[in-house]
């Protein structure tokens, strides 16, 4: 078979992710499940990388040859993937991620109002954190297009790769890929501050010269958009605040709590009637959080958002119980997936 075979495959059983190994048979992520393909002969380590590198074309090839990681998009009938590349076991493997080709709606991803207003801040920093695969990126395009179709406003987005293509509608819109277009985020970041945006969404903040370039975009008079890796909300605060040396944490600490305006946490359950649903913490910086932050008493935030609930805020907990009342959740499903910090609450 050839690659492209694969990825009409991964296509055709409406996978989220693809994933080969030299060697081994492939395999899909459908819903929460990886499943093998051990119905299709899979390609040798010698086959797979010859189709990658045929698939990349030369700069590419050279870069990981050197790196020995690779991420870039590729698009294959009417569809994204957002493709990694890389060794183990001296193999070369590969995983890929099918990008839907339509920004999702808000809808669709079960926009609550609290997100929906989001969208209309003129500053400040908005991060949406979770585990890989869990709607980051189709959470931050959905936020964006948002204001694309009510602003005149200059949008820049910087991604490794750029995932999403938004169709330019009240806004100008500049899609500048990491590797192509730039060397890294925080350079990117920099350099944006000098091209009159509006809104800056920054693929993933990864290292210490990207928050610090981001939190003075958000200072700056820029609605700054990002993710992280990070489970909750208190917890993304803590990271942003390890990034630094601990001299400068006071510091930090006073800059988030003036400039933080949301952190979105989402996670993806497996949902009653198949496929996955996303349940959704949501930290707003209230005057109460922001005291919190400024005194890095962190750990009291969970209890702040438990009794803030009128203002739009909600921990994953709630967020869980919320879907198991509408119907969408098992409760034992829900159950496994509740936090132990906080309380459980009774379905009955």
């Amino acid at each position: 078979m050839d690659i492209k075979d694969y990825f009409q495959l991964a296509i055709d059983k409406m996978a989220a992710d693809l994933h080969m190994v030299g060697g081994s048979f492939p395999a899909v992520r459908i819903g929460e499940d990886l499943v093998k393909l051990d119905e299709i002969k899979p390609l040798s380590s010698g086959e797979l990388r010859v189709a990658i590198f045929n698939l990349i074309g030369s700069d590419l090839e050279e870069k990981f040859k050197k790196e020995k990681e690779l991420d870039f998009a590729y698009e294959f009938k009417n569809h994204r993937f957002r493709v990694n590349v890389h060794r183990q076991e001296g193999k070369i493997a590969m995983t890929a991620r099918i990008i839907p080709s339509q920004v999702p709606s808000p809808t669709n991803l079960r926009f609550s109002e609290t997100i929906y207003n989001l969208t209309h801040l003129r500053d400040g920093m908005i991060l949406v954190v979770g585990p890989s695969g869990c709607g980051k990126s189709s959470t931050l395009a959905a936020m964006i297009d948002i204001i694309n179709n009510e602003r005149k406003a200059h949008i820049i987005t910087i991604e490794d790769p750029v995932e999403f293509l938004f169709t330019e509608q009240r806004s100008i819109i500049e899609q500048r890929e990491l590797g192509v277009d730039t060397n890294s985020f925080a350079k990117a970041l920099r350099s944006a501050l000098r091209q009159d945006p509006n809104v800056i969404m920054v693929g993933e903040m990864r290292d210490l010269e990207t928050v610090s370039a981001a939190i003075t975009a958000a200072e700056t008079g820029h609605l700054l958009m990002s993710t992280l890796h990070t489970s909750t909300a208190p917890e993304t605060i803590q990271r942003i605040v390890d990034f630094f040396p601990t001299d400068n944490h006071s510091q930090i600490l006073n800059q988030l709590a003036s400039n933080l305006r949301a952190i979105i946490a989402q996670e993806l359950l497996p949902a009653k009637n198949g496929g996955r649903i996303v349940a959704r913490e949501i930290l707003l910086n209230n005057r109460a959080v922001s005291n919190l932050i400024r005194r890095n008493e962190i750990e009291q935030i969970i209890t702040t958002m438990q009794t803030s609930l009128s203002e739009g805020m909600i921990t994953m907990n709630n967020s869980i119980d919320e879907l198991v009342r509408e119907g969408l959740v098992d409760v034992k499903i829900a159950e496994n997936r509740k936090r132990d910090l906080e309380t459980k609450n009774a379905y009955y």
